[in-house]
Formats: structure tokens, sequence, C-alpha cells
């Protein structure tokens, strides 16, 4: 079984990098963070709130779960979300 780049790359994602990229290039907004937990926010192609751990790394269950709800609500791929073009 093959590891795409994408695979790669999200073992080592941390929380933090994944806001970063989930703002910048997805049009989320950071709107509160509770402990270790960022909250962020979408109204943009709907209104959408999710919450990332800060952890690094995040556990792949959790990354997964995160990349799949911005997938559906974005309506791309969950290879989109880490890639964006």
């Amino acid at each position: 079984m093959s590891c795409s780049p994408a695979d790669e790359v999200a073992r080592d994602l941390g929380g933090a990098e994944l806001v970063k990229l989930l703002c910048k290039h997805h049009g989320y907004q950071r709107i509160n963070q509770e402990g270790s937990h960022i909250i962020l926010q979408t109204d943009s192609p709907q209104s959408h709130r999710l919450v990332v751990p800060d952890h690094q790394p995040l556990r792949t269950g959790t990354l997964n779960a995160i990349l799949r709800a911005v997938a559906m609500t974005k309506g791309i791929t969950k290879d989109e979300v880490l890639n964006p073009r």
C-alpha cells in the first residue's frame, strides 16, 4: 500500500499549521480559543464552525474528521483541503 504526498504531510501536521491553512486558503476565521482548542468559522458557502485542537501532531482520526467536514462544507475533496490551488 503506497502513500500519497498528502498523506506524508498530514502525519506531521499540527493544529496551528492546519488553522493557518484553513484561514489563508479556505475562508475560515479564528473566532475564539478555549484552552488548546481553536474555534474557526466560515460563512461561505454556508455557515460552519469547526474546532481544531492545537496539538502537535494532530491524531490521524482527528485530522481526517476535520478534513472531511471542511471538504463537505466547501464542496471539495480532502486532498484539495490540504493542497489548495
